[in-house]
């Protein structure tokens, strides 16, 4: 798929898949970081930056990373050429990676991801933002794969409310119509792949129902130069979002 094949899917879909974006030992250096990243420094984290699915007692269950550029490697990734490259060609215009973040859903756990949109958490105008988000593992229905509404990005942001999901402080109030069901396309992807979305797609993942496979995945924010952030709204939810995290993790 050329360059422009994939904006053409983008700017139609609001998500698009490439097969192994990196090199086998550039995905290799990645994990590795990724291992000494939760092995050497994660211990020492606040709630606010390492989420568990059950608690630091059992290290396992850890399913959220974010703030990883306070480490060198990964404050440096956020300039990695191959996912720069691709975020620009899709953008059209210079872009600027924001955090490092890690997601997984263990094995076993009763835990979904809400349907949502991610440019109202950013709120960013116009919405020249965009997800990289690479599997870390083999993804699947089983597992919870990322679920998109296709189109839904060209339909503005729909309205969000507080959920009971620790790292996705909102989620989309009015999501299940039959518009909704009927676009919506899972994504399989194998270690090494990516999808790329639009920050007003909806987008949501079942539970991983499987008894032992994890379902870890790396991702960057891109933001184009032309997104400027409507500070009223952006402070409104970070609001929101400390005082249910808060919440979430007394209980």
């Amino acid at each position: 798929m050329t360059d422009q094949d994939r904006k053409a899917t983008y700017n139609r879909d609001g998500f698009l898949v490439v097969r192994q974006l990196m090199k086998p030992a550039a995905f290799t250096e990645l994990t590795t970081n990724l291992d000494r990243y939760i092995r050497d420094i994660v211990p020492g984290l606040p709630d606010s930056d390492a989420f568990y699915h059950v608690n630091r007692s059992v290290p396992q269950s850890l399913k959220q990373m974010q703030h990883m550029e306070q480490d060198a490697y990964f404050a440096e990734y956020r300039t990695n050429p191959v996912w720069k490259a691709l975020a620009e060609s899709i953008l059209g215009e210079e872009a600027k990676a924001h955090g490092v973040e890690w997601f997984n859903k263990p094995p076993a756990t009763d835990h979904v991801t809400p349907p949502h949109q991610d440019n109202y958490y950013f709120c960013l105008r116009p919405p020249q933002v965009l997800t990289i988000w690479m599997a870390l593992d083999r993804v699947d229905e089983a597992n919870g794969c990322l679920r998109y509404v296709k189109g839904s990005h060209l339909r503005g942001v729909r309205p969000h409310g507080r959920t009971q999901t620790l790292g996705f402080s909102q989620g989309i109030t009015d999501y299940g119509t039959a518009e909704d069901r009927a676009d919506e396309v899972p994504v399989c992807l194998e270690p090494g792949d990516v999808t790329i979305h639009h920050g007003n797609t909806i987008h949501r993942a079942d539970a991983n129902i499987t008894p032992d496979r994890h379902r870890r995945s790396f991702a960057m924010v891109f933001q184009g130069v032309s997104a400027q952030r409507d500070e009223v709204a952006f402070a409104r939810y970070l609001e929101a979002s400390k005082a249910q995290q808060k919440q979430l993790v007394k209980s």
